[in-house]
């Protein structure tokens, strides 16, 4: 038969709304491309969106009509719906059908301010670059649905009772085998303390060190706030460590440090990664003085151009702590991080635990130790490695051609990039006043930490926009850095 068809259902009754709208598919081009029945299907109506012909909020047919139009299994076509509601193409609500999802639409370079809503506060902008959240959109409901169901059929009755303030043991011994695996972090599921969240997973920590006599602890000079303010608000005092090109400079580390808060992997926000050289150093400063090393490994994961490195706890299980979480992986709304934390410490973590809420929630524990076990997981991460290796190499490609006075640094992993701009672009914080006018939020360098000397500089999370927003965003970035920074690099 012919691979493009109109789908022209013919809406019996009892059917939902909507089954007998027609729909152009022209599967041809994506079979001369080698692609399978159902990766056609998906990219036709990815393109089919990207080029307005199926428009936000219009209908779909239903699955079993366009798979009799296009010759398909009726599962090819539901399961490449499911797949692009995942992605944020698609929409779908039971009894309601399968439509286009709606898109951002940012205002016109130059038109003036946002609209703002009554009480004087501004809108959110229909386009995002802020760092620190993967895609949202690809977060992937089937594999987690199937996962979740697999582990409530399995788990024990005693599961949903109160239980150990660590976590449930399947999802403990699921992570001490992954994290031996992928990172190279030696603890077993006894010592691993399952949170709700890295905030909460330095808070325990905090908390835990102050009532053991600590009184100071060293953090990266650029780094989130909000980690600041917990550590602050357990009794320690935070003092600053300077930043380089090779990470933290662990040497300023003496006895009258009780511990370090660092991110050796990947530095947030720099992508620094800590040498080789100050990796051996902080661990003998660690073994020399009795300090903790807390590591905070928060989009471990994703590396692009170099070889993954190893977790640092690897090196001196008793005097630093892996801090990980699920949500640069998968969703920072699933509320999931973990510790691994040294035999000597962990008693006072599980009693700052117990007091903070006993025990995190167990069904998403289930659930997760399901997908990891599965290797769900690890095919989850490994597609989205690609996807966001994809959108990091666009970005780099746009700037250099529509803004080559700008120097992008941080991009040999995780899911953001340094823009350091040159002093004739102005201060950033201007930049960011005028990319938020034309419907883009993006922060400066400056709102991570003071870094003297450091320029006015941006930072882009091109990993949390879904895909049908993306080249929305890195347009408007582009047409914003062009007009301040200029078409010619500076010499």
């Amino acid at each position: 038969m012919d691979d493009r068809a109109t789908s022209a259902a013919d809406g019996r009754a009892g059917g939902p709304r909507g089954t007998g709208y027609d729909l152009l598919i022209d599967l041809a081009a994506e079979r001369r491309r080698g692609a399978g029945a159902r990766a056609g299907l998906e990219a036709a109506l990815r393109e089919a969106v990207r080029e307005g012909r199926l428009a936000p909020g219009g209908r779909l047919p239903s699955s079993r009509a366009l798979a009799r139009d296009l010759g398909l299994a009726r599962n090819t076509v539901a399961d490449a719906y499911a797949q692009l509601v995942a992605e944020g193409w698609l929409t779908a609500r039971q009894g309601s059908g399968t439509s286009v999802a709606p898109r951002p639409s940012a205002p016109p370079p130059g038109r003036g301010e946002v609209p703002r809503h009554h009480g004087g506060r501004a809108p959110e902008p229909p386009y995002s670059l802020t760092p620190g959240s993967p895609d949202l959109s690809a977060f992937p409901r089937s594999a987690w649905a199937a996962a979740a169901r697999r582990a409530l059929t399995a788990a024990p009755s005693e599961a949903f009772g109160y239980t150990d303030p660590r976590g449930r043991p399947e999802l403990r011994s699921a992570l001490a085998e992954y994290l031996a695996r992928v990172r190279g972090v030696r603890a077993d599921a006894e010592r691993i303390v399952v949170c709700t969240g890295f905030v909460q997973a330095v808070g325990l920590l905090g908390r835990a060190l102050h009532a053991r006599g600590a009184r100071r602890i060293a953090v990266e000079e650029l780094g989130l706030p909000d980690i600041r303010a917990v550590l602050r608000a357990s009794g320690l005092h935070t003092a600053p460590l300077r930043l380089d090109e090779d990470g933290a400079q662990v040497a300023a580390l003496d006895a009258r440090t009780h511990a370090a808060l660092l991110t050796p992997a990947h530095q947030f926000p720099t992508g620094a990664l800590l040498s080789p050289e100050r990796r051996t150093a902080v661990v003998a400063w660690a073994r020399e003085t009795g300090g903790l090393v807390i590591e905070d490994d928060y989009d471990g994961e994703f590396r692009y151009d170099r070889q993954p490195v190893g977790a640092l706890q690897g090196l001196a299980p008793e005097h630093v702590v892996y801090a990980g979480t699920a949500s640069k992986s998968l969703a920072p709304g699933l509320r999931l991080a973990w510790i691994a934390v040294p035999e000597h410490l962990l008693d006072a973590v599980l009693r700052e635990k117990r007091l903070a809420d006993f025990n995190s929630p167990v069904l998403d524990q289930l659930t997760l130790a399901e997908f990891l076990s599965s290797g769900a997981h690890d095919r989850h991460v490994r597609r989205m490695r690609l996807r966001y290796r994809a959108r990091r190499d666009r970005l780099v490609a746009a700037l250099a051609e529509r803004a080559p006075g700008v120097r992008v640094s941080g991009i040999a992993a995780g899911l953001h990039a340094v823009l350091r701009l040159p002093e004739s672009a102005g201060p950033a914080e201007a930049l960011v006043a005028r990319a938020r006018s034309r419907g883009l939020a993006l922060p400066d360098l400056a709102a991570m930490g003071t870094l003297p000397d450091a320029g006015p500089a941006l930072l882009v999370g091109y990993g949390a926009p879904p895909d049908h927003a993306f080249g929305g965003a890195l347009e408007l970035l582009c047409d914003l850095l062009a007009e301040a920074v200029g078409p010619v690099a500076d010499a």
